[in-house]
């Protein structure tokens, strides 16, 4: 828990003025019950004379002293004093509460924004590792957690020492020889906490590994809703959730159930204690041994050790749970990114980068995996040419996309752009000269003009028009009625699946890249669409590197090199043609797409008849 302040910076003030106020409160709460048996005793019983010896008073009634006055005097001034403490008091008690809550506030949203520039900056590896739905809870419900936690630590975990202490030392300042049952009470409480905390541990700890689950299940379920109406697995979805829902139900029922146990018996032991008190205290007031307001004093300091004692098993019931929450939001903040930018790096050297990427015996292996995904891979993509990658599914296509931004690193050999290992260029630097289409469009909460000037505020109004008429996406922008500042919903759900892959490629064409990627992103379009768009693509894009990731092979005829991948090995290179001739696999997939019209006649023809490019 406490490792995790390390990460946040300007509480020392507020804390130490929290503690201040704290020590204040305390004081004069100890205070109290000592002004309390003076009225009683002396204001009351007394008549407000301290000196109450039969002498005494007899000389004051000769001098004509009216102890009805004297009474009503010292009464009003000890009343008042108790009146004056209590609204200091008060004021620290709410001071309190106003920096506590305004240091965990601080905390929280420190926590958040670094764990979310963390997880910015993390590569797909962590991403896997962690889990997006574990990702999510950490850094939602489990900052919250550390944030409550932390404040209740404020507000009680130095109050409840300071208060417990105190009454300590003023139990014996009563003098009523009733100390062993401080023992007793603090001895009960001190078992009753230590067993809760024997029993609730395990179900904290495991708390929020539920809430991952369910997290993990809900996100499954509603992501993928349209596949489970289309397979009719409603009702076995609606049992995994309702067994995840249950699961977390049952163990916070178990949580709620000892911390709603704790306060009875809490309740039960104060009371208990009371009670012996006044039985033993009675015999005292009887045989004399012990005036009236010691006792009513003894049993109010009684009370508030209790109390501070109830205040750190409240503490002692949260904290196990926000112990848990905190590691796991520390487990992000120590975690090394596994992709980072060397010392000095080399963005000087591709400052007018031509855009030529080079794969010199490239092989990679997902972390965790046994086999290579990528075996001795050896390619170069030039500019000013179209680079496509073919081959069967699984075969390392996407990975060899994924590994040109580095979303992931190489295991072996290298990547250079234009003779420079992507590795000694800065991320940011690397990234800002690729204009990337992935697989799966993905667009943003906003309109269409936000998503397709995604890359930055430097795409004018002109270039975001050109780069949708590119991408075959202005007829259908022109067809809605607020154009350009059309809404586009979480996840560009509000669109069609051509629709959202086109505004991805506008959005990659915005962007005026050296590197055009394209992760299958043709796979969603008609024919017709598909090649106006590539014509439109060519004509802007000329003098770019462009290296396409494509199933059919009509969207890879105008390429001027086909690289064939089989199960991570390159099994071929060339054009069409030269590939219908020498690559066995090239051929496979040939003859599985095109008829065998197409498969001889000229390569010319069918880019002028076919209208491929």
């Amino acid at each position: 828990m406490f490792s995790i302040f390390k990460h946040v910076k300007g509480l020392g003030l507020p804390a130490v003025a929290v503690i201040i106020l704290l020590v204040i409160q305390a004081y004069f709460e100890l205070s109290l019950p000592q002004y309390m048996s003076d009225i009683v005793d002396i204001g009351i019983t007394q008549r407000g004379v301290p000196d109450s010896t039969p002498l005494a008073i007899a000389e004051q009634e000769a001098a004509g002293v009216d102890f009805s006055k004297t009474q009503m005097r010292y009464l009003l001034n000890k009343g008042g004093i108790m009146l004056a403490f209590s609204m200091i008091m008060m004021s620290a008690a709410i001071l309190v509460g106003f920096f506590s809550a305004r240091t965990g506030a601080s905390m929280g949203m420190q926590l958040r924004d670094k764990v979310f520039r963390k997880i910015i900056s993390f590569s797909n590896a962590e991403i896997d590792r962690f889990s997006t739905a574990s990702l999510i809870t950490r850094s939602t419900n489990d900052i919250q957690q550390v944030q409550m936690t932390a404040i209740m630590m404020l507000r009680m975990i130095f109050y409840a020492p300071i208060l417990g202490i105190g009454g300590v030392i003023k139990v014996f300042g009563t003098r009523t020889g009733m100390g062993w049952i401080i023992g007793a009470a603090v001895g009960a409480v001190l078992i009753l906490i230590i067993i809760l905390l024997i029993i609730g541990m395990p179900k904290f700890k495991k708390m929020p590994i539920l809430f991952d689950h369910m997290n993990l299940v809900s996100r499954e379920i509603l992501t993928g809703t349209n596949v489970i109406r289309a397979f009719g697995r409603e009702k076995y979805e609606e049992k995994r959730f309702d067994s995840a829902s249950t699961d977390l139900m049952n163990n916070q029922l178990f949580v709620s159930r000892v911390m709603a146990l704790m306060m009875p018996l809490m309740m039960f032991i104060m009371n208990g204690i009371t009670l012996i008190i006044v039985w033993f205290g009675a015999k005292g007031v009887d045989l004399g041994n012990l005036m009236v307001g010691d006792l009513m004093a003894f049993i109010t300091y009684t009370m508030q050790i209790i109390m501070s004692f109830l205040m750190l098993s409240m503490i002692s019931v949260m904290l196990p749970r926000a112990l848990v929450s905190a590691k796991r939001v520390n487990e992000i903040l120590v975690t090394e990114a596994t992709i980072n930018d060397i010392v000095n790096p080399l963005d000087e050297k591709v400052k007018s980068a031509k855009g030529d990427i080079s794969f010199e015996n490239v092989s990679f292996c997902y972390p965790g995996a046994s086999d290579d995904a990528l075996t001795d891979l050896s390619f170069t993509a030039c500019s000013g040419e179209t680079t496509a990658i073919i081959g069967s599914t699984g075969c390392g296509k996407s990975t060899i996309l994924n590994l040109i931004p580095r979303f992931y690193d190489v295991t072996a050999g290298r990547i250079t752009l234009d003779g420079v290992d992507i590795r000694d260029i800065s991320q940011s630097k690397l990234r800002s000269l690729i204009g990337f289409v992935p697989q799966k469009g993905v667009l943003f909460s906003g309109n269409i003009t936000s998503n397709i000037k995604f890359a930055g505020d430097f795409i004018t109004d002109e270039q975001m028009h050109d780069a949708a008429m590119v991408a075959q996406a202005a007829d259908f922008i022109a067809e809605k009625d607020d154009n350009y500042e059309s809404e586009i919903s979480q996840g560009g759900t509000n669109v069609s699946g051509g629709q959202r892959q086109r505004l991805s490629i506008a959005r990659a064409i915005a962007k005026q890249a050296k590197i055009f990627l394209f992760d299958d992103s043709f796979s969603a379009l008609d024919y017709k669409t598909d090649i106006a768009l590539r014509k439109a693509l060519n004509k802007k894009i000329n003098d770019a590197t462009v290296i396409i990731v494509a199933q059919r092979i009509n969207t890879i005829l105008h390429a001027d090199k086909i690289i064939v991948l089989d199960d991570g090995k390159i099994v071929g290179t060339g054009t069409h043609k030269e590939l219908l001739k020498s690559c066995e696999e090239y051929c496979e997939i040939a003859n599985s797409q095109l008829s065998e019209k197409e498969l001889h006649t000229d390569m010319n023809t069918i880019i002028t008849e076919g209208g491929t490019l």
